[in-house]
């Protein structure tokens, strides 16, 4: 790890904890940086704010007055939720305090090779993918993983030293707040309309994940789903060697589909059936990453034994348990419509979908034509479940039921599904009405299953 950057020797304020928050402030501190950490959760019961301040640390909680900010900061690292209407993070942009992220900090700090992973969905599969197979490049003594996928970056590159390499998982949150950062190798998997609520805009919002590749130049590797003319387009905007991928059209470099056979640089390396995660995403997330391993050398033989005893990513689709010929998928991750119609697409038993959660003030028609024919009986809650309801009706389901929450969703589905039916969560919106994260959702839904399951071998 690197002892020199723009962010040591600071005067530094960290807005929000939780696992960034915290792993950031101790990293700085570790910098020389004199840091205060501001966290408008109450000190009982934030264990965090208690451990900073046992560690010396000054700490705020119960509050993030707009006032607790002024021009003799040098930064304001703010937790990638926090919205920039924050009135803490309005004022301090007022003032003329640069507002980042954990990313841009870790980042510096970092003598690790870096790969980066951002797109609407499918980050975390990726970022997966490309950790173990890198664990086999000749050029890295380890291969770790960080970011969104739920590990501080801040914690990692403290133990990757400038022989391995570090994948990293960014969500456009993260991204919006970097200034410097500079991966050697982004990948870019795909970009839909999402989290239009946080930036306000979908341009804004590809803005934001573009920060990805801005700081790239001719020595480094950009990555791109190349299935789209946009997707197209917007890689333009890099000054990196460009590595397209895509599962539509064969393509003279980078890795594609054929007839069920993946090819890179126009050589075979294996059989999609092999592929042991379902749907057609999977393809071409193994592509997007296949592209990164082939970078640092990775051998097919490698390439393949990662891509055949992968069984996924917890709530990603995530095979969870079969009983009573019933298949339970968690898909909690998919908190956005686009990750739902992904989801759905993946399966040809019938279904019998969960879904429902924080609204957003989208409909859901885009969801009908993959709710038609697929789905046999939809379970919804949350506050979006009226609007979803209106979706199911106009695809044709016969079988529609409003329920209270998650709890009450799983043993109805269960009720209602036959012999071979997919009990699926994809809840095509965020968890925040009723959960304080998407895992906490997935974890629900997983403890339900176990109890269903118990009760029917009782």
């Amino acid at each position: 790890m690197k002892t020199e950057s723009n962010y040591a020797n600071k005067k530094i304020l960290v807005l929000g904890l939780a696992k960034s928050g915290f792993a950031v402030a101790k990293l700085l501190k570790k910098m020389n940086s004199d840091v205060t950490v501001v966290d408008s959760n109450p000190l009982a019961g934030n264990d965090e704010a208690k451990k900073l301040l046992d560690a010396g640390f000054n700490v705020i909680t119960g509050s993030n007055d707009p006032k607790l900010i002024d021009n003799s900061y040098d930064y304001v690292v703010k937790n990638p939720g926090i919205p920039y209407s924050n009135e803490l993070i309005k004022n301090a942009e007022k003032i003329g305090v640069p507002v980042i992220t954990e990313p841009e900090i870790a980042y510096s700090f970092s003598d690790a090779t870096t790969v980066a992973v951002t797109g609407t969905n499918g980050k975390t599969t990726v970022t997966t993918l490309i950790q173990l197979m890198l664990a086999h490049s000749p050029k890295f003594k380890k291969s770790y993983y960080a970011g969104n996928i739920g590990i501080p970056i801040s914690d990692v590159i403290q133990k990757a030293t400038k022989d391995d390499v570090v994948v990293t998982e960014l969500s456009s949150f993260q991204l919006e707040g970097t200034i410097d950062l500079h991966p050697h190798v982004a990948v870019l998997n795909n970009i839909y309309s999402a989290h239009i609520d946080f930036h306000g805009t979908r341009e804004n919002y590809i803005n934001a994940k573009m920060h990805i590749t801005k700081n790239q130049n001719k020595d480094d590797y950009f990555i791109v789903n190349w299935n789209t003319e946009e997707w197209r387009d917007l890689a333009k905007q890099s000054k990196a060697n460009i590595m397209p991928f895509s599962d539509e059209q064969e393509l003279n470099d980078g890795a594609y589909l054929k007839n069920n056979e993946i090819y890179f640089n126009n050589e075979f390396v294996m059989n999609t059936e092999s592929i042991q995660v379902p749907g057609e995403h999977n393809v071409q997330n193994a592509l997007a990453a296949i592209n990164v391993a082939k970078i640092f050398d990775v051998s097919n033989e490698d390439i393949i034994d990662v891509l055949v005893s992968f069984k996924g990513v917890k709530h990603r689709i995530q095979y969870v348990d079969k009983f009573n010929d019933r298949k339970f998928y968690n898909d909690s991750k998919a908190t956005n419509i686009e990750a739902t119609i992904v989801a759905l697409s993946a399966f040809k038993s019938p279904i019998v979908l969960i879904a429902g959660g924080l609204d957003r003030g989208n409909g859901f028609d885009e969801l009908v034509p993959y709710l038609k024919g697929k789905v046999r009986n939809i379970i919804l809650y949350g506050e979006t479940a009226d609007k979803m309801i209106d979706a199911a009706q106009k695809s044709g389901i016969e079988n529609i039921t409003k329920v209270n929450n998650l709890k009450e969703a799983v043993p109805e589905a269960y009720r209602q599904s036959k012999s071979l039916d997919v009990i699926l969560l994809s809840p095509a919106a965020a968890s925040w009405d009723q959960f304080d994260t998407f895992e906490q959702r997935g974890d629900q839904f997983i403890e339900e299953v176990e109890e269903l399951k118990g009760k029917d071998n009782g």
